[in-house]
């Protein structure tokens, strides 16, 4: 845990007001083992940590806006899809209540939240053709995925590293499965999306920890505020992965679609947030 200067050790005038006998147990403020290298209490008291707290809002800044993006695709293919960004806002919500309060309770509602994103996109984008060959079709995976994340999620509150593994797990399998897709895709454009998607997880994973680990160097140059970085990054780098991966869930499940790439707001930049475009659907397959 990194404290010194900037963890609980600043926060020594607040102890009279959130002491465990004010807010005992696990909602208590700071009861969490982890403390960000931001300073605790500095433009509120009522919020540790005031610059992780906001950032996290960029949650319900992006979330609504690739609702809407890929909504034309989810309605394609399947309106459950939704359930990533919607879950996403989740993320952001509990994300706030954490460093807000740096709670117990906070961690564990963050992590898990992740954890279930994780999860419904794992359920939702994993390639059939990779299913174990006792697993027939997606409504199955999707069943043995909720078990394993059920049970990670309860495990977690008594084993706080079980979270951690299962995030582990999900996340470098699916990393090594759009790995594996790309070494057959010649598109430009999706290697282009698959670049920067890796470049922004890299370079938001980077922030997290220098944030975590490198918080003495950045205490001396006066910028704490990796961690809040981190959240904006990783929403960013979100909406492009799944992107990515929708797109190729797109090109395989429902192949008469003609899934193409665009960015909005404007495609001619090549910036912004990437959506899937359809130049056929059900209705122009049935007239053909």
């Amino acid at each position: 845990m990194l404290t010194g200067g900037t963890g609980r050790g600043n926060s020594s005038s607040m102890e009279g007001v959130y002491s465990s006998e004010r807010m005992p147990g696990v909602f208590s403020y700071e009861s969490s083992e982890l403390d960000w290298c931001e300073d605790n209490y500095k433009h509120s008291e009522h919020v540790v940590e005031f610059f992780n707290t906001t950032s996290s809002f960029v949650f319900f800044i992006i979330s609504p806006i690739m609702l809407y993006l890929l909504h034309p695709y989810a309605k394609e293919r399947n309106l459950a899809i939704h359930l990533v960004w919607i879950m996403m806002l989740f993320v952001g919500l509990f994300s706030a209540y954490f460093h807000m309060t740096l709670s117990f309770v906070g961690q564990m509602l963050d992590e898990l939240s992740i954890l279930w994103v994780l999860a419904a996109g794992y359920a939702t984008w994993f390639p059939r053709r990779l299913f174990p060959s006792f697993i027939k079709n997606r409504s199955t995976f999707a069943r043995l995925i909720l078990v394993v994340t059920v049970v990670s999620s309860v495990t977690s509150f008594v084993r706080p590293t079980a979270n951690a593994y299962a995030l582990n797990c999900f996340g470098l399998h699916l990393l090594y499965v759009v790995a594996i897709e790309m070494r057959c895709c010649t598109d430009q454009k999706v290697l282009r999306l698959a670049k920067l998607s890796v470049a922004l997880w890299i370079l938001a994973i980077s922030c997290w920890i220098s944030d975590r680990f490198g918080c003495g160097f950045w205490q001396r140059l006066n910028f704490c505020y990796l961690h809040g970085v981190w959240h904006i990054l990783i929403a960013i780098a979100v909406a492009y992965a799944t992107t990515l991966v929708a797109y190729l869930d797109a090109s395989y499940e429902i192949p008469y679609s003609l899934p193409g790439l665009q960015y909005w707001p404007c495609d001619k930049w090549a910036l912004g947030l990437p959506h899937i475009v359809l130049k056929g659907t059900r209705k122009t397959l049935k007239r053909c």
